[in-house]
């Protein structure tokens, strides 16, 4: 079994493997051509997009000094809103549900080292999941984890460090992130579309 399907079946893998560095490579040159583009050049975004990531949905704007590691890991759902100075470490899947709005600088991080040194020192990583639900909100500057759930409807707020899952329908923040409180009708500001 090659490292690229021991991370695909999230089992530990050879972080040093010469194929993952290959691939890496690979998604650096697309996610720095992306980053080149001008706002006017929706077509050849997408094209990029397409290129970049396992799955892209509709009506995806991802905005530039984008960062990933491999991409292909990568899956984001319809009407999906990436602001600037997204990094995206896919190790692990990582998905994004539909709707979701990821705010500046937020970073997902789907991959642990092992804490022993040894161990680490010679590779050793493991990859783990990252899954952010539909209609949810991640505050700029907040870090995901790897191996963790974000529920649908959830907000996460700005600079908070998501360690576990976070269930669908609440309000979180902090270091580490805590479930705050439920989201009501309360929360309605009278928008009317």
């Amino acid at each position: 079994m090659t490292e690229w399907n021991k991370m695909q079946a999230h089992q530990i893998c050879n972080d040093f493997d010469a194929d993952l560095f290959e691939r890496r490579v690979k998604a650096k040159k697309l996610f720095k051509e992306f980053n080149r583009t001008e706002d006017d050049e929706i077509e050849r975004r997408q094209e990029i997009m397409r290129q970049i990531f396992k799955k892209v949905g509709e009506r995806v704007w991802l905005e530039p000094n984008f960062t990933c590691e491999f991409g292909k890991n990568i899956t984001i759902g319809n009407d999906v809103y990436i602001n600037f100075g997204c990094t995206l470490l896919d190790c692990g899947q990582i998905t994004i549900g539909n709707h979701t709005l990821l705010g500046p600088n937020v970073s997902a991080y789907s991959a642990n080292h092992s804490l022993d040194s040894d161990e680490r020192i010679a590779g050793a990583l493991v990859p783990e999941p990252i899954t952010i639900g539909n209609r949810v909100w991640i505050g700029g500057g907040s870090i995901l984890l790897s191996g963790v759930t974000i529920g649908n409807d959830t907000v996460i707020g700005a600079g908070s460090v998501v360690t576990h899952d976070i269930p669908s329908g609440v309000v979180a923040a902090g270091n580490p992130c805590r479930v705050l409180r439920k989201i009501t009708e309360k929360d309605k500001v009278g928008f009317i579309v």
